[in-house]
């Protein structure tokens, strides 16, 4: 009786076996000719995506350009007043400004004074800027930042009771990592 239960049962797992197989080899074949697809079409997508990115630096250089046509220029009046709250209105500091303007922060402080006039150049970048709003410009300045690379020199800063505290490059660079992401949001 014993060899009868063995035999029936071994006859029981062959056939069982070949119907699993018999159902599961068409579907390892699918599996096989998906895969082969997906990664073709991977492959196809890097190589589009590089060339999106390609094609998506130049056009986001172009994109930021602070111009104004002449008659704007020649028409628009720049108060120190108006350069002054125009800087304001955007929420950046003359330094910053004076980034996106390409101008020296010497420039900006003295056009708020009054002492300068800008120059045709950055007068069109002045005015362009007023078309702005303050996330364009924010997201302007987090550009300038991506493109230029951290310096490992020390800088100093000025901290209360006119005692000098040295902050290291990399310090500052993070803290305006940060400060972009955080605007970002």
């Amino acid at each position: 009786m014993g060899k009868i239960e063995s035999i029936v049962k071994s006859e029981i797992q062959r056939l069982a076996k070949r119907e699993i197989k018999s159902t599961f080899l068409p579907l390892r074949r699918e599996v096989r000719s998906l895969r082969l697809k997906v990664s073709g079409l991977s492959k196809n997508f890097k190589v589009l995506n590089r060339l999106a990115k390609e094609q998506i630096i130049p056009m986001a250089s172009e994109k930021f350009k602070l111009e104004a046509s002449p008659e704007e220029v020649k028409i628009a009046r720049l108060t120190p007043a108006r350069i002054r709250n125009l800087r304001k209105k955007l929420g950046i500091s003359q330094r910053e400004l004076a980034s996106l303007t390409g101008a020296s922060m010497g420039a900006v402080v003295m056009w708020e004074k009054g002492k300068f006039k800008p120059k045709a150049d950055k007068k069109g970048a002045l005015i362009a800027l007023r078309r702005l709003g303050k996330r364009q410009v924010k997201r302007m300045l987090a550009e300038k930042v991506k493109s230029k690379k951290p310096e490992t020199r020390v800088m100093r800063r000025k901290v209360k009771r006119n005692t000098r505290k040295v902050v290291p490059r990399r310090k500052v660079v993070r803290r305006a990592r940060r400060a972009i992401k955080r605007a970002k949001r």
